[in-house]
């Protein structure tokens, strides 16, 4: 199993990104993501401690255009939320990658990063689309 002792950014086809850095895992979404979605104007959160499996519905987000869900991009337990986005959920298209992430996942099953693509595989997929 690789032990991710630096920050290491995964992507699913969802246009989730994932930063993994020991046991934990950063989720959000990505530029083009935000970017398809429009302005966010609201943001739902999951609850600290909730569990989720690849592909489970995780969060929300509503913008001008239309109302999305974002998706778990891994096996993890909430135990923090990005609670800025609640008042300034505009932040998710300001600073997607950065300043927008919505939670942070302790990783239960750490399988699950092979099934992610890395930055260069991201860019080709939305080459894609």
């Amino acid at each position: 199993m690789t032990r991710y002792t630096q920050p290491s950014t995964f992507y699913t086809k969802d246009h989730e990104w994932v930063t993994v850095h020991n046991d934990l895992a950063t989720v959000g979404i990505t530029h083009y993501a935000e970017n398809a979605l429009g302005d966010i104007v609201f943001v739902e959160l999951p609850e600290v401690g909730t569990e989720f499996a690849p592909g489970d519905d995780m969060a929300v987000v509503e913008s001008v255009k239309a109302a999305s869900d974002v998706y778990a991009p891994i096996h993890g337990k909430v135990v923090e939320v990005n609670k800025t986005l609640t008042d300034k959920p505009e932040t998710v298209n300001e600073s997607p990658d950065e300043k927008g992430w919505f939670c942070i996942l302790k990783i239960t099953d750490p399988g699950d990063i092979a099934g992610l693509m890395d930055e260069e595989a991201y860019k080709e997929y939305c080459k894609t689309l």
